[in-house]
């Protein structure tokens, strides 16, 4: 079982930066990958940055060069850093483990981006 809880949403004017955190419930060894998804009204979810266990990560074509995920090893947190935000990027942003074949989602936390 894994819990994950996520904090750092909120109002932030175009481009401007937020950095969510995702607390993890264990050793971020001990999961395979760690993601950020996010789902916008009327739209469905999608993978935004992702980060496996080695380290090795992966963003959707919309972030690139703007996002960056990385992770601490010693206070099991996953952070996305989100610079030079768009109105485009307003959604409920989601962190996600996979462990094997099991996934495990937070509660989400919502980012609005609006002049």
């Amino acid at each position: 079982q894994v819990q994950l809880v996520e904090s750092g949403g909120g109002l932030v004017q175009p481009g401007g930066s937020l950095r969510l955190s995702c607390a993890v419930s264990r050793s971020l060894f001990s999961i395979d990958y760690m993601a950020w998804y996010r789902q916008a009204p009327g739209k469905q979810r999608e993978l935004v940055a992702g980060v496996t266990v080695g380290g090795s990560t992966n963003y959707v074509d919309s972030v690139k060069g703007r996002f960056t995920i990385s992770k601490d090893n010693a206070k099991n947190t996953v952070s996305l850093q989100m610079n030079s935000l768009k109105v485009e990027d307003t959604a409920v942003y989601y962190c996600r483990a996979a462990v094997g074949s099991y996934v495990y989602w937070g509660q989400g936390t919502q980012v609005t981006v609006s002049s």
